[in-house]
């Protein structure tokens, strides 16, 4: 645990949280026009897994030549990088198949209401 390395798990946090807003909102939007719940979340992982897989990904082969470097000045920021790099391939898994789910238990459980514009 270094400081560049939590500065990589707050910056993929962000990364991560904004997968998720987009996914719910997608989920919301089909919601609001009619969907139930299970079909909500059926769309919307459909719709939505290209684009999050491809950010995941292109953030990833991005920082894999800082990952692959071994000069001296490099090893400063590659726990940052190993934190954003091996952090996204989890929570790339979990975007895209544990939101769904929870937002599927949450409607069983009566949490989810629909969203009324103001």
């Amino acid at each position: 645990m270094s400081m560049p390395s939590i500065m990589g798990f707050v910056s993929l946090a962000g990364i991560v949280v904004n997968d998720s807003i987009l996914l719910v909102q997608y989920i919301r939007h089909h919601i609001d026009e009619g969907d139930s719940v299970h079909d909500s979340v059926v769309k919307a992982s459909r719709e939505r897994f290209r684009a999050v897989f491809l950010t995941s990904m292109t953030t990833a082969a991005g920082l894999l030549p800082l990952l692959t470097e071994t000069s001296l000045q490099a090893q400063v920021i590659q726990p940052l990088v190993i934190s954003i790099v091996f952090g996204i391939f989890a929570s790339t898994v979990l975007v895209l198949f544990m939101i769904p789910s929870a937002y599927a238990i949450l409607a069983d459980w009566g949490l989810v209401h629909k969203h009324e514009e103001i």
